[in-house]
């Protein structure tokens, strides 16, 4: 009697020894700054925009209609996931002249996850930092938005897709 009531004891505790020793491991979701940085740095390419004026959408304009040379519409744009927060624009694989550099522009970005606002230099519009509203964040697309409020009399925005061009 005794050897079965030890028995059972050793058991019991041997099971719970054991299950305390098996980790649960669960999956991590991606945040907004890893989807758009990647595990170190992402690529984005600019693919198409859209204008929004008094609430009426001119629809999506492919963005090579914004460049006046197409070796601009292949310029980049590269986050990176340091503690940094680099950015750089960059030169696509063609370059409007084999002296431009393969960095076009340096800077910084940040990311305001409680109203979904991501700043950074976008060089079609200013060489300093805007405020976009981030409206979707996918491993491989971004849609920005950009309104254009704070100008008297405008009711208007700029809503810009990008492409991840990262593997």
């Amino acid at each position: 009697m005794i050897s079965n009531r030890l028995l059972t004891i050793i058991l019991g505790l041997l099971t719970v020894g054991l299950a305390g020793c098996s980790e649960i491991k669960e999956p991590t979701p991606l945040t907004y700054t890893q989807l758009l940085t990647g595990k170190e740095k992402k690529t984005w390419s600019l693919t198409s925009f859209e204008v929004i004026d008094d609430g009426e959408e001119s629809g999506p304009v492919p963005a090579s209609q914004l460049f006046s040379n197409a070796c601009e519409a292949d310029d980049q744009f590269v986050f990176y996931a340091n503690a940094e927060r680099k950015y750089e624009y960059i030169n696509g694989p063609t370059k409007c002249a084999s002296s431009e550099p393969d960095v076009l522009l340096e800077d910084t970005w940040t990311f305001v996850n409680a109203t979904a606002t991501l700043e950074f230099a976008f060089p079609l519009l200013s060489s300093g930092k805007l405020p976009y509203i981030v409206k979707s964040l996918t491993e491989n697309s971004m849609t920005l938005e950009i309104y254009l409020d704070e100008l008297d009399n405008v009711d208007a925005s700029y809503r810009f897709v990008f492409t991840s061009a990262s593997k």
